[in-house]
């Protein structure tokens, strides 16, 4: 047996023709006129592809019906979700209610609460606006009506289940579609004896024709010995090489119809010499065989296929059932595309406008070079963004798909549950970072990729447990794009309230985010930082006004001593009753570095006076000087805590100020006393400090101060000087006659005015005490001549004034009354 050109001829099939030709003689003859048995076998391969390709067909029907149904299904299930909250929302308003809302301007009327499109931000909303028609409104608080339905899932969790659970449904459905699709071109391309066996049923009405011998025609043709190449082997003993197929596809184009695309050619390099020049430019150069040929060797078929693309560029629409036949069975799908795309510069637009979009761009990232499908990316944005918005249907087009193609596109992967069930694409785009950051996304890469099973680290304190994975792909990714992470990951994470400290001072570092961002964020976390170090001076102020930072006094001067400190940032932290609890544990330091703490704490006057008391107390010393423009309150505390060194300065400073100046002075008495000189105080003052709480023998010394030749004009004053004599028995050597009668007359009880009547009678003429006694309440207002016989209560007090009474001769006699009431008795003189 020769070669023929290029083609070598099997031995096998040459001895099953030579055998079919002694066996089968006349069937022979008869098989070069299209007639006899063999001949009607072959022409039922037609028939068995077709009938294949209507079972395939079908049964991809099937699969789409099931895809509409279980789309269909899909609202219907999410509907139900949304109506068991509904219920729960339900459940908490106030009988009569008809609409609510997340504020006044956005009531929903309940019978349309479950289709509304405001529904979810209702049920994520932490107060609810409810309406009664003709009646009233009012809030209702709803912090956990998610928490209520499902402890364990949010509603969104519950909601991306269903359509996950959907679109895992509908990625295995089309990938099945895909596999099927994919055998109806192969179909085309099968041996007799594989469609044979394809369609056993067949077999035995097939062969009754075959009398005599059977059983030989019926090895040599189903072990594919015999098929519709024969024509091959019958050359060699007759003249020609275009087979019966050839002949047909050139005569069908020659009465200008267009064969199927699948149309087998045996012979494509003799059909293309058979062809006209304007054929190339006409739908009948859509043949996969003869497409395949005029590419695979470009330079001898240079024209036609310059024609070929012209004809595809211009006719694309007209050309999709053969470019989905040339996918499937094609051979230069890689060239087709490439060739296609350098033609026609608006290749990619029509690409995606095709209703076959996907499987033309699935075809185009698969079989053209990367460095070509990376220009086309940078050209066409839309490209990309078609790759991302169908991954999962592209993946189900071409399972196989080498991950690497994807990177040139420079997309991310919106959801990678979607795809799944591609875990080397998974992997590949996770390792290059290629998805969006995404909570569904970020848990999906924790659970699957990194193989951790309990997502509740990553719900609590995100940033954390990423960090900890020690994952350079998945650090990096987040550092990409950190302000997203932030906004729609950390932020949307309700319960992310653990982050560490190092994590917290890692974000509070990056440069990208904006302050109120940060703010938010840090309004979220439970921690505190233990200390200033390492925090972008902008958010020092931030840290202060959220309580973020440990209350500790270093902490406090550092910020002091900062270039963002911000005053009333401070005064609010220290404000706080927490803080104060936890800060004033610790004495305040006495360092001279402490200075300007100590003078922020005494100057801090729009602190609340409760505050300000406390911090002022736990100050480790007094200050020299009074610091300017306090509040009263604030002046009044700091004094009566002893926290300002008392000078003549500083009491002059507060001279203006009611009382401030009596308590400065009491709290100072000795100092005052030892040096009163220096001091101009006139007796208001002396007498607010007769008043106050400081010791007797201090008192004393006051009085002594005091201009006591006045007590005539102040009868209060009087009284509390007599009072303080009388309690303390002190002796005040400036008293005369006049003031010892004022200090009498004024003071209360009348034991006090007989006390200080006894004290001081010897400074008194008998004019004088005859009208202190007649000013005295009965029993002591009788003492004078007649002949009363006054009785007085047997006391020491009245004791002694009945002896130096009766010793200046102011009354007769006196004596005691033991036998019958204890009292005085006192005998009068007459006149």
């Amino acid at each position: 047996m020769e070669t023929d050109g290029d083609n070598l001829l099997d031995a096998n099939k040459l001895l099953a023709i030579l055998i079919y030709k002694n066996v089968y003689p006349r069937d022979f003859e008869r098989l070069h006129r299209d007639e006899g048995n063999l001949a009607e076998i072959l022409k039922h391969q037609h028939k068995l592809i077709r009938q294949g390709e209507t079972r395939y067909r079908k049964e991809i029907e099937e699969l789409e019906k099931i895809i509409e149904i279980s789309e269909r299904q899909t609202p219907l299930d999410l509907r139900e979700l949304r109506q068991v909250y509904a219920m729960v929302l339900i459940e908490k308003l106030p009988a009569g209610v008809a609409n609510v809302g997340i504020d006044r301007n956005t009531l929903i009327s309940l019978t349309q609460l479950v289709s509304s499109d405001a529904f979810e931000q209702l049920i994520v909303a932490p107060r609810i606006y409810w309406h009664i028609p003709n009646n009233n409104s009012s809030w209702i608080d709803n912090p956990n009506l998610q928490s209520e339905v499902d402890s364990q899932k949010s509603y969104f969790q519950r909601k991306e289940e269903i359509e996950n659970k959907q679109s895992d449904k509908k990625n295995r459905i089309l990938k099945k579609i895909h596999d099927l699709r994919s055998k109806i071109p192969q179909l085309r391309v099968a041996k007799l004896n594989e469609l044979l066996r394809l369609n056993a049923d067949y077999i035995d009405e097939l062969f009754k024709c075959f009398e005599e011998n059977g059983e030989l025609a019926r090895f040599l043709i189903l072990e594919g010995h015999l098929d519709d190449t024969y024509y091959q082997y019958t050359s060699l003993f007759h003249s020609g090489r275009l087979s019966p197929n050839d002949n047909r596809f050139l005569i069908q184009i020659r009465a200008f119809v267009a064969p199927d695309p699948n149309f087998p050619l045996d012979n494509p390099k003799e059909v293309i010499a058979a062809m006209r020049d304007e054929d190339f430019r006409q739908r009948y150069v859509l043949n996969v065989r003869l497409v395949d040929n005029l590419l695979s060797d470009q330079s001898i078929n240079l024209t036609q296929a310059q024609k070929f693309f012209d004809f595809l560029s211009s006719n694309f629409e007209s050309c999709e059932e053969f470019l989905s036949a040339y996918y499937a069975s094609g051979v230069n799908v890689s060239v087709l595309l490439q060739e296609l795309a350098d033609a026609w510069k608006n290749l990619i637009p029509n690409l995606i406008a095709s209703p076959n979009n996907i499987s033309h761009v699935s075809q185009l990232i698969a079989n053209i070079p990367i460095e070509s499908l990376k220009t086309l990316a940078n050209d066409f944005s839309d490209l990309s963004k078609f790759v991302a918005a169908n991954l999962p249907k592209i993946l189900a087009n071409i399972p196989d798909l080498e991950p690497d193609r994807f990177d040139c596109l420079d997309f991310e992967v919106s959801n990678l549950t979607d795809i799944k069930d591609y875990p080397e694409i998974v992997r590949f785009m996770f390792d290059e970072g290629r998805y969006e950051l995404t909570i569904t996304n970020l848990e999906y890469i924790y659970q699957e990729i990194l193989i951790q099973s309990d997502l509740k680290p990553m719900r609590v304190r995100n940033f954390t447990t990423i960090r900890s994975m020690n994952n350079i792909a998945l650090i990096n990714r987040v550092e990409r794009n950190f302000n997203s992470y932030l906004n729609n990951i950390l932020l949307e994470l309700q319960e992310n309230s653990d982050e560490d400290v190092p994590a917290i001072l890692a974000i509070l570092n990056q440069d990208s985010l904006d302050h109120s961002t940060l703010q938010k964020f840090l309004e979220m976390q439970r921690a505190q930082l233990p200390t200033l170090e390492g925090v972008p001076v902008t958010l020092l102020a931030t840290l202060f006004q959220l309580n973020s930072i440990e209350a500790t006094w270093t902490n406090c001067l550092e910020f002091i001593e900062s270039a963002g400190f911000e005053a009333n940032s401070l005064i609010d932290f220290l404000d706080l009753e927490v803080v104060r609890e936890a800060i004033l544990q610790h004495p305040i330091p006495s360092d001279a570095d402490l200075s300007r703490l100590h003078h922020f704490l005494l100057d801090a006057d729009s602190l609340s006076d409760s505050a300000y008391k406390a911090y002022i107390q736990a100050l480790p010393k007094p200050i020299q000087n009074l610091p300017q423009g306090l509040k009263p309150a604030k002046l009044r505390i700091l004094i009566s805590e002893e926290k300002i060194t008392f000078t003549k300065e500083n009491f002059d400073a507060i001279a203006d100020i009611e009382d401030l100046d009596a308590i400065f002075l009491k709290n100072n008495i000795e100092i005052y006393l030892n040096d009163h000189n220096s001091f101009s105080l006139d007796d208001d003052l002396h007498e607010k400090l007769l008043r106050s709480d400081i010791h007797s023998s201090a008192k004393l010394r006051i009085v002594a101060l005091m201009n006591l030749e006045a007590l005539e004009q102040f009868p209060e004053r009087s009284a509390l000087i007599g009072q303080l004599i009388f309690n303390t028995g002190g002796n005040i050597s400036k008293i005369d006659s006049s003031i010892a009668q004022s200090l009498i007359i004024h003071s209360r009880p009348v034991t006090a005015q007989i006390s200080l009547l006894n004290k001081y009678h010897s400074l008194m003429s008998v004019g004088e005490v005859r009208h202190i006694l007649a000013i005295l309440p009965h029993p002591f207002s009788e003492i004078k001549p007649g002949y009363a016989t006054p009785r007085l209560k047997n006391s020491p007090e009245n004791l002694d004034l009945v002896k130096w009474l009766h010793s200046r001769k102011f009354i007769s006699s006196w004596g005691e009354d033991r036998l019958f009431t204890d009292n005085i008795k006192i005998n009068l003189h007459r006149r």
